[in-house]
């Protein structure tokens, strides 16, 4: 997306409740550090020396962070929602584009049709039985209002629809279509639609049979207002924040999903671009998303027609509560919550903030551990600073909590809306197979064929010419091919593979009972999805009619058509996941079993590993969920088929299938470099200003503690430098410290979970570096997020119950806090000296 400009940002922030919440919050909290600079340099300048910097570096990253922070929540929401919209719009004009893609197929089967071309050449049929025969194929071809036939005059020869009867036509698409061999594409008034505004008009020329000259025109009316309604409600935004509409090349509304909003007729603006900028329809300001069509089989659809989703942006930010993240498992939230600097840059920069103030708190306490005088000052800015920076976490945990929610909420969204589309991608594409089956089904010259009992060869020349024919109008077949009563192919597109011809080998005899027990030409059969010699042994769906005698008395063979499954199936899934490298998508049946797959690992014929309540789900339903697969955290978005107009709907037949979508955006982390902050508080007990003073932290989870006059300074973990001279295993580099003799100089660092356990920490934004003295060295300790500095009494440490004071412990004390219901362990330094200048196995040290 664009930058944003600062202009832009004042447009955006009024309707950003939540961000404007984070940038009040960011000033106060810079506002503070101004403050307290102020005061540590005017009451205890000397004291407050080497803090000092790190309090300006502080304040100068809250300043940055102020306006950077703000600039990135707005830019990340606004792209969200320009996503959203961008996605629906996108798929508005490609569904439809596939939709008409079959248009330009039928009327070019449609014309050749010979016993509509004798019609037209006054060669034979009546005018009722041509419009029984229109009707006929109306009632499989759903999506047609109106067919009609007209004379090269323009004179119309019959129609289906006679409640508009028209006598002719004077539309210049006639004279078009006259003198073009292909078809001619129509939207717009035309009297051959008289009672509509416009109308979307497929028309070709149609030829003498005998002769081949133009004898008149074929016209196929889509019922292009219905569709679009289908597609607006099925693909609508739940919470009615935003219109989709269809725009012509002249941006004007060809049809819409609210009239009372953008009626149709309306000229829009219009954002090809993703541009960020607001635009202005009807005096109110909108964010506005336009695509034009990819194409579909190298079909672009009507000239100029572009898909387009508006929102306005008083609501565009706004919607119902969700609770993505309530319903997680703690620790899979927080291990989601730890990939923010992929999936979330903003959120994790919340994040950084945050643990950049416990950082310079803990530090300051560190320093003033036991002093007295002017330095006991220090302690007390120091814990002025620790009381708003408490304050300040819990503003940031709720701003942090709240981005965390939206991201999510928005993945899980776009992931459930993905799938849905993918099922309805696949319905409607199915519902055309249906169709087709049947339709040829009815060709006069199979059933005449059929029905003598007697095929010649010169009956299978011309029942394959009719079969090569359809199959290069409709490519979406490898094979078209025709059979007799006993299941014998007879003729076929495309006869011979890598076993020989198929031509005269069986069917098999579940397919041929479904066939003949079909007793009209309304029904059809399809075969369950399994692999066929038909398709060279790989699985696919043969959709098959019964093909009637001419009296309509008896099954006299059959039409079996096979669907190209693989690549178009994967065309679906590929087209509608843009190529990305985090999602993967499925079609599955109701038992897992994988129809298509863009995952290389999961073939189609394997089981998808999937929570059975979701292949349970009714038609129609979807659901999107967080899961763990393949050792990586993911959306999961899920729908079940619910069929397209009549199909898998109203016509018997049934095959659910249910896609779905995985998109991945982490490995699983079961460490952690924090723990559970609300039940780690160190509650204050009675203490004597003698008592010892300790310096929390975490490592993986577990609170640890060093005796606070030992440390020095705690840094973030990611100004550790690798370094590869001396190489071992607990030796992660080396890091920067500042000393007043010496200047800077570097000082070795290790990984403490490692000396402890043998397992690596797991860095992230939490992750730190405490400087301590150890000995008359300095060494730097890799641990996870900083804890607190706090007094205990004596009574309150205890040996470890397998300590040996010969041979030493790295954990030799264990403090009771909390009245006993915390335990923090407390590092030997003494004996990580003694490790570190040894070679070892940390496990058995322990």
């Amino acid at each position: 997306m664009n930058q944003i400009s600062s202009f832009q940002i004042d447009n955006y922030l009024p309707f950003m409740r939540d961000v404007v919440r984070c940038e009040q919050s960011l000033h106060e909290l810079n506002l503070m550090w101004r403050i307290i600079e102020s005061s540590a340099k005017m009451n205890c300048p000397v004291e407050a020396k080497s803090i000092l910097p790190t309090m300006a570096a502080t304040r100068a990253g809250f300043n940055r962070l102020e306006k950077e922070l703000v600039l990135s929540l707005v830019q990340e929401k606004v792209a969200t929602v320009f996503n959203e919209i961008g996605t629906k719009a996108k798929y508005v004009i490609d569904i439809l584009v596939r939709n008409l893609y079959e248009r330009t197929a039928d009327v070019g089967f449609l014309a050749t049709d010979r016993e509509l071309c004798s019609f037209v050449a006054g060669l034979g049929g009546t005018v009722d039985e041509i419009r029984l025969r229109l009707r006929a194929y109306r009632s499989k071809y759903t999506v047609y209002d109106e067919i009609i036939l007209l004379d090269v005059s323009g004179n119309v020869l019959v129609q289906i629809n006679q409640e508009t009867p028209i006598e002719g036509s004077l539309d210049p698409l006639i004279h078009e279509t006259l003198h073009s061999e292909d078809y001619v594409e129509t939207y717009r008034h035309t009297d051959l639609r008289p009672n509509k505004d416009k109308a979307l008009v497929y028309s070709k020329r149609m030829l003498h049979p005998e002769t081949g000259a133009v004898i008149g025109i074929l016209c196929l009316c889509f019922n292009f207002v219905e569709e679009m309604a289908g597609i607006f409600h099925s693909h609508r935004d739940p919470s009615m924040r935003s219109v989709m509409l269809l725009l012509d090349q002249n941006q004007q509304v060809i049809e819409t999903s609210d009239a009372r909003w953008v009626p149709v007729g309306a000229v829009v603006p219009v954002n090809h671009d993703a541009k960020s900028s607001l635009m202005i329809y009807g005096g109110r300001e909108y964010l506005v998303a336009t695509f034009k069509a990819n194409g579909y089989q190298g079909y672009m659809g009507p000239k100029g027609w572009q898909g387009q989703v508006m929102t306005p942006v008083d609501i565009a930010f706004t919607g119902q509560e969700t609770s993505a993240l309530k319903s997680l498992d703690a620790k899979v939230a927080r291990g989601l919550l730890s990939h923010a600097q992929s999936f979330c840059p903003p959120l994790y920069e919340v994040m950084t903030a945050a643990s950049t103030i416990r950082r310079v708190v803990w530090n300051g306490q560190v320093m003033t551990v036991g002093q007295t005088g002017e330095l006991f000052k220090l302690k007390t800015i120091l814990d002025q600073i620790s009381e708003t920076g408490t304050r300040s976490n819990e503003l940031f945990a709720q701003s942090i909590n709240d981005l965390y929610e939206t991201v999510l909420a928005s993945r899980l969204q776009d992931s459930e809306f993905l799938s849905h589309l993918l099922v309805d991608l696949l319905d409607r594409n199915l519902y055309e197979r249906s169709d087709d089956c049947r339709w040829w089904a009815v060709t006069p010259e199979l059933r005449f064929a059929l029905a003598s009992g007697r095929v010649d060869a010169a009956s299978v020349s011309r029942i394959t010419e009719i079969l090569n024919y359809i199959n290069q109008l409709y490519t979406v077949y490898t094979r078209i091919f025709v059979y007799d009563k006993q299941g014998t192919i007879i003729a076929s597109t495309n006869p011979v593979d890598e076993k020989g011809t198929i031509i005269g080998t069986t069917i098999d005899d579940a397919t041929l009972d479904g066939v003949l027990s079909l007793y009209n030409e309304q029904q059809y059969y399809v075969s369950p999805f399994e692999a066929s010699s038909l398709y060279s042994d790989k699985p696919t769906y043969i959709y098959h009619a019964a093909i009637m005698a001419p009296d309509g008395t008896d099954v006299v063979g059959g039409i079996g058509i096979v669907f190209d499954a693989t690549p178009e199936f994967n065309a679906m899934l590929r087209g509608s996941i843009a190529e990305s490298d985090s999602i993967k998508a499925f079609y599955i049946d109701r038992q897992a079993k994988i129809i298509s797959s863009t995952d290389p690992s999961r073939p189609v014929g394997s089981t998808l590993d999937i929570d059975p309540d979701l292949l349970t789900m009714r038609n129609g339903k979807s659901a999107s969920r967080i899961v763990i697969r393949d050792g990586h955290y993911c959306i999961l978005g899920c729908s079940v088929s619910n069929g397209y107009r009549e199909f898998k709907v109203s016509d018997g037949y049934k095959e659910d299938v249910i896609a779905v979508v995985y998109d991945a955006f982490g490995e699983v982390r079961n460490h952690f470099s924090s723990g559970n902050d609300s039940a780690s508080i160190i509650h204050s007990s009675l203490t004597q200003s003698s008592d010892p003073e300790f310096a929390t932290f975490f490592v993986d989870e577990i609170l640890f503690a060093l005796e606070a006059e030992i440390v020095l300074e705690a840094l973030p973990a990611s100004e550790i430098s690798s370094v590869s001279i001396g190489s071992r295993s607990e030796r992660v580099g080396v890091v920067s410290v500042q000393s007043d003799v010496k200047g800077s100089h570097y000082v070795w660092v290790y990984d403490l979970s490692y000396l402890l356990s043998g397992v690596p920490s797991v860095v992230d934004s939490n992750s730190q570096v405490i400087v301590i003295m150890c000995g008359e060295h300095k060494v730097g300790l890799l641990v996870g997020a900083l804890h607190s500095v706090a007094q205990f009494s004596e009574d309150q440490i205890s040996k470890t119950p397998l300590a040996n004071d010969k041979r030493g412990n790295l954990i030799k004390w264990i403090i009771k806090a909390n009245d006993g219901n915390l335990f923090i362990q407390c590092v030997d330094v003494d004996f990580l000296l003694r490790m570190l200048t040894n070679p070892f196995d940390p496990v058995k040290q322990q």
